[in-house]
C-alpha cells in the first residue's frame, strides 16, 4: 500500500471511529504523515498495512486504531461478520442466541458490549454476562444456556497492551472454539462487513444481561469436580491471579467444596489491565511468580497456585531446596500428567468410585471402554502410558484446545502450556479454576497418608518412569528460513540424533502420518528414536521461531536429565545442519 492509500485508508477508519482515544490517536498520525513526518508515515503502514486475522484463535493483537490493531472498529466489523455467519447457519426464521464475556484487560468491557449491542442490531438474541469473569465461565455459559455461540474478549496471559476475541460454537460443537472451515467462514463474512459498511451504520440493539445462575451454575459445577475430602484441614497454600479475574469465581468455589481459603499475593489478586508488578502475566515467564514465591516463604506454604489473568491456565509450585528462592515451578506436562493420572484412575474405577491417587489402581488393559484421555502432539508422551495402564484409549491432537475438546469418549486433555480441561461434561476447553479444584483434591488425599505433592511426583515417576521435557528453538528475522529447514529435514530424514538411532520419522503433511490419520494435516515432523525419545519439529504459530519439542524416559531422574541433554545437544546439530 502505498503512502497515498494508507492515508486515505486511514482516514477512512477514522470518519467511523467512534473511540475518542483511538480518535485521536490516529488523527495526530494522519496528521504528522501529511506534513511529512517519516516516523508517523511509517506507524500508519504499520497500522494499515495489513488486517488482524481472523483464525481459530479468534482475533488477538496490540490496542489502538487501525486494521492492524484491536479497537472498537475492527471489533464491530467482527461482531457483524459473525452475526451474519450465525444467521446464516441458522437458517430462516431461526433466532441465533450468542453469549458473550469479557475478563478485565483495557476495554474488554467495552468490546464485548459493542458486540452484544450489535449482536441484537443483527437480529439475534445476545446475552452479555453480568460483570468481568474468567474465560472458563463464557465456556461453560455457551453449553449451559444451550446457546448457537459464544464470545470471549480477553487476551488471556499476552502483554498487557493487547486484547483479543475468542469464539465459540454451540450445538454440534458442544462448546468447543472454532476449527476450520468455520473460521474462514466467519472470516469471509467480516470482510465483507469491513468493505462494504460503516460501522457507524451497522444496527444495534437491546441486550440481555445473564442471570447470576449462570455464575452460580458453574460454581457448583466445579465445586463436585473434587469436593474436600478430611485432608484438605489445615491445608497452608498461596494463591495469585497475576492481576486477573479468577479470585472471585476460585473462592465462591471453595467455599462450596470446603477448602480453605489461601493465603492470596494481594499486589495481585484484583484484576488490573495494566499487570504492574510482571512484566509479561504469563506463570511461565521468569519472574512471573517470584510474589507467589515470597509469600510462601513468608507462610511456610505447603504449594503455591497460580490462574493466568482469565484463569484458564493453571501452575503449580512447590518447595524445592535446590530451586533459587527454594521454590519450583512444575512444568505443565508435570502437572498434566499428575491430573492425567487422577482421571485415568478415576475413569477406570467409576465416576463415584475412584481408589484415590496412589491406590492400586486398575490394572492395565482393564475396561477399555471408560473413555479417553488426550493430549497436544507436543505434549508429554507419559499420558499414554498412563492411558494404557488404566486401559482407556488416547488421543494425540494438533495444539489447542479447539482440537483437544473434540477427542472422541474425552474425559481428560491437557496441553503443555498450562491448560488443562477436567471436566469436559460442562466445560469444553482448558479451565484454569477447575484444573485448581481436582489438584487440590489430589494434594488433600495425600495428605491424609501423610504425604506431599512432591510424593505423589515421585511415585508417579515409580509407576510410570521419569518422564522429562525440553525443547529447542531457533529465532530467525527471515521467516523462509524456516521453511528451508522443515523442506531439508522432509528430504533427507535423519538416521539418528544425539547418537540414537531413529526408528520412525512421521511427516504430518502426509496422509496417514498422524496418528492412524485421525489428526488432520499440519507442518509438523515427529521423530521417534530407539530408546524411546521423542523429537518434534514444527515452526512456531506465533513467532518466527522453528521448535523442536524434546521428552524422554528414563530409569531415574539422573537418568532422564542426561538423556534429555544429549537430545537437545542432538537437536542444536539436527537444526543447523538443515539450515546450513
Amino acid at each position: 500500500m502505498d503512502a497515498d492509500a494508507t492515508l486515505d485508508a486511514a482516514r477512512a477508519w477514522l470518519a467511523q471511529d467512534p473511540d475518542e482515544v483511538t480518535r485521536a490517536e490516529l488523527a495526530t498520525l494522519i496528521s504528522g504523515a501529511e506534513a511529512g513526518d517519516a516516523a508517523a508515515a511509517a506507524d500508519l503502514r504499520d497500522r494499515f498495512g495489513a488486517r488482524l486475522a481472523f483464525g481459530t484463535a479468534g482475533l488477538r493483537g496490540r490496542l489502538g486504531a487501525g486494521s492492524n490493531r484491536m479497537n472498537r472498529v475492527l471489533v464491530a466489523q467482527a461482531a457483524a461478520g459473525f452475526a451474519a455467519y450465525l444467521t446464516e447457519k441458522a437458517g430462516p426464521g431461526a433466532t441465533p442466541t450468542v453469549v458473550i464475556g469479557y475478563d478485565g484487560r483495557r476495554n474488554s468491557d467495552v468490546f464485548a458490549e459493542d458486540s452484544a449491542e450489535l449482536f441484537a442490531g443483527a437480529g439475534l438474541r445476545a446475552i452479555l454476562l453480568p460483570r468481568l469473569l474468567p474465560t472458563p465461565v463464557l465456556a461453560f455459559a455457551v453449553r449451559h444456556l444451550g446457546a448457537d455461540a459464544g464470545v470471549m474478549v480477553t487476551a488471556s496471559h499476552n502483554p498487557p497492551d493487547d486484547n483479543g476475541y475468542k469464539v465459540y460454537l454451540g450445538g454440534a460443537d458442544e462448546g468447543s472454539q472454532i476449527v476450520s472451515p468455520a473460521d474462514a467462514e466467519i472470516a469471509a463474512h467480516i470482510e465483507r462487513v469491513a468493505s462494504e459498511a460503516s460501522v457507524t451504520d451497522l444496527p444495534r440493539g437491546a441486550f440481555e444481561l445473564a442471570d447470576e445462575a449462570v455464575i452460580e451454575a458453574y460454581v457448583a459445577a466445579t465445586a463436585t469436580v473434587a469436593p474436600a475430602p478430611a485432608g484438605a484441614a489445615g491445608m497452608n497454600w498461596v494463591y495469585t491471579a497475576m492481576h486477573g479475574v479468577g479470585y472471585e469465581t476460585l473462592s465462591a468455589i471453595l467455599r462450596l467444596a470446603g477448602y480453605p481459603l489461601p493465603v492470596v499475593v494481594e499486589q495481585q489478586i484484583a484484576p488490573d489491565g495494566a499487570f504492574p508488578t510482571v512484566a509479561f502475566p504469563n506463570p511461565e515467564e521468569p519472574g512471573a511468580m517470584d510474589l507467589s514465591f515470597a509469600a510462601a516463604r513468608e507462610a511456610g506454604a505447603e504449594f503455591v497456585i497460580a490462574n493466568d489473568p482469565d484463569a484458564d491456565r493453571l501452575a503449580v509450585a512447590i518447595p524445592d531446596p535446590a530451586a533459587e528462592g527454594g521454590w519450583r515451578r512444575l512444568t505443565g506436562n508435570e502437572t498434566g500428567l499428575l491430573l492425567g493420572w487422577r482421571a485415568a484412575q478415576r475413569a477406570a474405577a467409576g465416576v463415584d468410585g475412584s481408589d484415590g491417587v496412589g491406590g492400586a489402581g486398575s490394572a492395565a488393559g482393564a475396561g477399555g471402554s471408560g473413555g479417553s484421555l488426550a493430549c497436544s502432539l507436543v505434549s508429554s508422551p507419559g499420558l499414554e502410558v498412563v492411558a494404557a495402564h488404566y486401559g482407556l484409549d488416547f488421543h494425540a491432537t494438533l495444539t489447542g484446545f479447539k482440537w483437544i475438546s473434540r477427542a472422541p469418549g474425552l474425559v481428560y486433555g491437557f496441553e503443555e502450556a498450562l491448560g488443562y480441561l477436567v471436566n469436559p461434561e460442562t466445560v469444553r476447553d482448558k479451565d484454569g479454576i477447575s484444573a485448581a479444584v481436582a489438584l487440590l483434591g489430589m494434594i488433600a488425599e495425600a495428605r491424609e497418608q501423610g504425604r506431599t505433592l512432591a510424593d505423589l511426583l515421585d511415585q508417579f515417576a515409580k509407576t510410570f518412569g521419569w518422564f522429562q521435557s525440553g525443547q529447542v528453538s531457533l529465532r530467525v528475522d527471515d521467516v523462509s528460513v524456516i521453511a528451508r529447514i522443515m523442506a531439508a529435514l522432509r528430504a533427507a530424514p535423519p538416521a539418528e540424533i544425539g547418537g540414537v538411532a531413529v526408528e520412525r520419522f512421521e511427516d504430518l503433511l502426509e496422509p496417514g502420518d498422524g496418528a492412524e490419520g485421525e489428526v488432520p494435516p499440519a507442518d509438523v515432523l515427529r521423530l521417534w528414536l530407539a530408546d524411546g525419545s521423542r523429537v518434534i519439529v514444527r515452526p512456531s504459530g506465533t513467532e518466527p521461531k522453528l521448535k523442536a519439542y524434546l521428552d524422554v524416559r528414563g530409569d531415574s531422574a539422573s537418568d532422564a536429565a542426561a538423556r534429555l541433554a544429549s537430545l537437545a545437544a542432538g537437536a542444536r546439530t539436527l537444526i543447523a545442519a538443515a539450515q546450513a
